[in-house]
């Protein structure tokens, strides 16, 4: 092990190879709305709505299902392994997607994608409490959900470019898949579980990411079993679960159904429509190192309660506020702005919500991370469902506005359980 006075920037390159593989992941999770809204797609596949709800809400029923699973094996088995198998999987299934025939051949493709695709986020957070200094969480938190958002915004855009540029849907999937492979071997060849086992990682760095920590070593004894009386008896835990489980119904409007918005409402071709999506989707990117640096900020100068409680309350009533300001929108830059304000402050408070959760789940990150995600992918497994349904009962005129209340009134809820999350209190087991 190289030793210096000044440490060595590995953990850097951990931070940086985590972003890229967040990515990558929203990539492949978030291009399927706008393969089915294409023209190709259409052409070649013939689904009703049922159908397409069934198929848009499959990744997030596995996703979701699988998220508690997912962190118990990274817990007890490392994430480096797990993790790169997680990668080379979903991007198998992506390009799986691809050879779809119809309903079932889709829906299994999406469904497998969003099983191999549970395990990231939880082992994820993990990783941040060895890898990220313990003042900088916040921080560190926000770039690997700014790599996520970077790739969901591009992903409408990229991939009506990708069809438009080829004439056929196929080929998005294809590529998507085969980049996905490269990314798990870089994957494999940077990250190590510990900085104390990785080769390139000197003293210096050590005893930085060491600050504040007392025992600092490699986990000798991992979890054997989820804490199931811990999880289910904290209260805190389920504040937390709540406001994961509306914010997200809230938000899986822009990546679900905001496409089919523009075009069966507003008129747009796929062109505009990915690329209002993709703008829309990139302004909540630059909402994200915020979060971070005032989640770190507002901890320091108020405590961990108020510095993970309010950046995570506030912005979701500014949110549903601006669903409200985006159905007045009738030109394309005016979509663009308005539902990107959804997004910015949707965004805002997702460090808030990474940072509590490596805050009160103890030796059991990736488990209760998977946990309370969870709740939130059921969230988003939902609203197709949901949204359709209230279209069905109240949009009489067809133009989507009761389905958007729908979405701004889950962000009103979020915003009030947040109110009651206690960063301080951690998950332990009775």
């Amino acid at each position: 092990m190289p030793d210096s006075s000044a440490p060595t920037a590995v953990r850097h390159q951990i931070l940086a190879t985590a972003t890229v593989v967040a990515f990558l992941m929203y990539l492949d999770r978030i291009c399927l709305a706008q393969i089915i809204s294409s023209d190709s797609f259409q052409k070649s596949i013939q689904l009703g709505q049922n159908e397409i709800d069934w198929i848009k809400g499959a990744f997030f029923w596995a996703y979701a299902l699988f998220q508690v699973p997912a962190g118990w094996l990274s817990d007890r088995f490392g994430a480096r392994m797990l993790i790169t198998i997680y990668i080379a999987a979903w991007s198998l299934f992506t390009a799986a997607t691809s050879f779809a025939w119809g309903f079932w051949t889709l829906f299994f493709a999406r469904l497998l994608c969003g099983l191999a695709e549970a395990g990231y986020y939880p082992a994820s957070s993990s990783l941040l409490t060895r890898w990220a200094h313990v003042a900088s969480r916040g921080l560190a938190s926000s770039f690997i959900s700014w790599g996520g958002r970077i790739g969901g915004a591009l992903a409408p855009w990229l991939t009506a470019y990708v069809i438009l540029t080829s004439g056929d849907w196929r080929y998005a999937g294809w590529i998507y898949g085969f980049g996905g492979l490269l990314v798990a071997a870089c994957y494999w060849l940077v990250f190590r579980e510990h900085p104390r086992l990785h080769p390139r990682c000197n003293d210096a760095e050590i005893a930085l990411l060491a600050e504040g920590r007392g025992d600092f070593q490699p986990l000798k004894n991992p979890p054997h079993r989820f804490p199931w009386a811990a999880a289910c008896g904290s209260m805190n835990l389920w504040f937390v679960n709540a406001v994961q489980f509306f914010t997200n119904i809230g938000w899986a409007f822009l990546i679900l159904s905001l496409p089919d918005y523009l075009k069966k409402v507003m008129h747009l071709d796929d062109a505009a429509s990915g690329w209002v999506t993709t703008a829309a989707l990139f302004i909540g990117i630059s909402a994200l190192p915020f979060g971070g640096i005032a989640t770190d900020w507002i901890s320091k100068r108020h405590g961990k309660r108020l510095g993970r409680m309010l950046p995570m309350s506030v912005t979701k009533f500014a949110a549903a506020a601006c669903y409200l300001l985006a159905l007045t929108a009738d030109s394309p830059w005016g979509m663009a702005v308005t539902f990107g304000l959804v997004t910015f402050f949707a965004d805002f408070g997702l460090p808030a919500m990474w940072t509590t959760m490596q805050d009160i789940s103890g030796r059991h990150q990736a488990q209760l991370f998977g946990w309370s995600n969870m709740w939130g992918n059921f969230g988003a497994a939902l609203l197709p469902i949901l949204f359709t349904k209230v279209l069905l009962l109240y949009d009489t005129n067809h133009d989507y506005h009761e389905g958007v209340w729908l979405c701004a009134g889950a962000f009103v809820l979020a915003g009030v359980f947040a109110l009651f999350v206690n960063a301080e209190k951690p998950v332990t087991e009775s």
